[in-house]
């Protein structure tokens, strides 16, 4: 299924549990304050920050492993090296699927989108032993991956699908395969973060007829949904339908607590709106009646001119 046949809204998650963590608008006061952070972290005896993200603790090995789950659990946690992970998979075919997964999430951690694309798409195309999927299912579930599934609106996802092709699809839009992006999120199950993932690609592609129909309906829950509303007043402005890109905008002012970042851009977005309904009111035959209705008040202006200095003139003669 291509990317454009979706029928309906695409952020109804019914799923009781799902991989992700809130959302957060990135900003310059709290990027500052995640870098100190981590160094006061790393002072302090926390985890490399370029090694994988675990929420809580890095679960433990259990007794007597056997060689290659030893040699993955290494690479996994205690290396900040993808080629690492790359090696151990050469070493051990039956793990090589998900060693170069985990090698790509480290890349796409660690900035390198290129090579990221590179890993995640070469182990999707293995197919791992069950060995190494029971591996996954009991070590793996902690595994944490920050995605930009937009501009500066980051979603912690635990080790799943998600995780996988979303972090697939922010390093292909990062190298600049937008259509591929795209179409790396199309199999994903409905969820807001996917959601303003997809719709985000596809308005800078131009599809903003998708954006309004995989949108409709959304209501300002959150500051995902928020951005998510963001991106639908832009499509429907581009499209022309103001008045529905203003219901889109006032739902994102709604509600108080909403991100300010996201207030502020709803708010020009609203400004950019009452621009663009004045100059649709200002059309080629309205322009002209203005203009010569402005030319003839100028012409009356400079005959009130010439007739007051006129005036003063004859009356200097006078006095004379």
């Amino acid at each position: 299924m291509s990317a454009g046949q979706i029928p309906g809204p695409i952020y109804r998650d019914t799923r009781d549990l799902t991989p992700f963590g809130a959302g957060q608008v990135r900003t310059p006061v709290r990027e500052i304050a995640e870098g100190v952070g981590g160094l006061i972290h790393g002072v302090l005896g926390g985890r490399d920050a370029a090694l994988i993200s675990v929420d809580g603790s890095v679960p433990r090995l259990k007794l007597l492993p056997g060689k290659a789950a030893k040699a993955v659990y290494d690479a996994i946690f205690n290396s900040t090296d993808p080629n690492r992970l790359i090696a151990v998979g050469r070493e051990y075919p039956g793990w090589a699927g998900l060693c170069y997964v985990m090698a790509g999430l480290l890349a796409h951690k660690q900035g390198g989108h290129l090579r990221a694309v590179e890993l995640l798409q070469r182990g999707l195309s293995i197919r791992n032993d069950d060995e190494a999927n029971q591996f996954a299912a009991s070590y793996l579930t902690r595994v944490v991956t920050r995605v930009e599934v937009a501009e500066r609106i980051e979603v912690p996802v635990l080790f799943s699908e998600e995780s996988v092709f979303l972090a697939l699809s922010q390093s292909l839009r990062e190298t600049g395969q937008t259509e591929a992006a795209l179409e790396a999120l199309t199999m994903l199950p409905p969820s807001l973060p996917t959601a303003l993932a997809r719709c985000a690609l596809a308005y800078t592609l131009g599809r903003d007829q998708e954006v309004v129909v995989w949108t409709e309906g959304l209501l300002n829950a959150d500051d995902l949904s928020a951005a998510l509303l963001l991106v639908r007043g832009r499509s429907l402005r581009r499209l022309g339908a103001h008045e529905h890109a203003q219901r889109a905008l006032r739902e994102v002012l709604r509600r108080r607590k909403t991100s300010m970042a996201l207030r502020n851009d709803a708010i020009t977005d609203r400004a950019l709106l009452v621009l663009d309904n004045g100059r649709k009111s200002l059309n080629p035959r309205d322009w002209r009646r203005r203009r010569a209705e402005l030319e003839t008040f100028e012409v009356i202006r400079k005959d009130v001119e010439a007739r007051r200095l006129w005036e003063q003139e004859w009356k200097k003669l006078e006095g004379d």
